[in-house]
């Protein structure tokens, strides 16, 4: 019997859970469904630029269960994207995030927002429009999703996949 997936941190529901060629009706097309913890290892890897060891440390999994998610994401939408198939976005063990964390570039304040709220405007310190995001939730030894260890089952995972932790 295999192990129960690890839970997973994403940064939040994706904004869309659908996209389709234009032009062609649904009922046409075949679908390819991405998992919400494989758009979040897009969204980590590809379009922050992050490496793999820190994305895996934002998702709470190890650097190679990341890896392994990220190549299977790419793999999926090149898939939807070459043969003009549906692009479904929906399941995965996972666990959103609470909230956002943000540091300012210009005068270094830290701040968070929770999700839904959209993007601050400017730091609320300085005023400045240059800052990141961080999102430094809870790390090694706090599980992914309340508990350490293994035979946990879902979402009792064994925080970023350290062995003994």
């Amino acid at each position: 019997m295999a192990r129960p997936k690890c839970c997973r941190l994403v940064g939040g529901d994706p904004r869309q859970n659908y996209f389709k060629p234009r032009g062609i009706p649904l009922t046409e097309l075949e679908e390819v469904v991405l998992g919400i913890d494989e758009l979040e290892a897009l969204r980590l890897g590809d379009l922050e630029g992050l490496y793999h060891e820190e994305a895996a440390e934002r998702m709470h999994i190890s650097r190679p269960t990341f890896g392994r998610i990220i190549e299977a994401a790419r793999r999926k939408v090149a898939d939807a994207l070459v043969n003009a198939k549906a692009l479904k976005i929906e399941g995965g063990t996972v666990k959103m995030a609470d909230k956002r964390e943000f540091v300012c570039d210009a005068c270094g304040h830290s701040w968070s927002a929770p999700y839904g709220t959209g993007r601050p405007a400017a730091c609320p310190s300085c005023g400045a429009k240059t800052f990141h995001r961080t999102d430094s939730g809870p790390r090694q030894g706090a599980g992914s999703c309340g508990g350490a260890g293994r035979g946990r089952g879902q979402c009792g995972g064994r925080g970023r996949g350290k062995r003994g932790a």
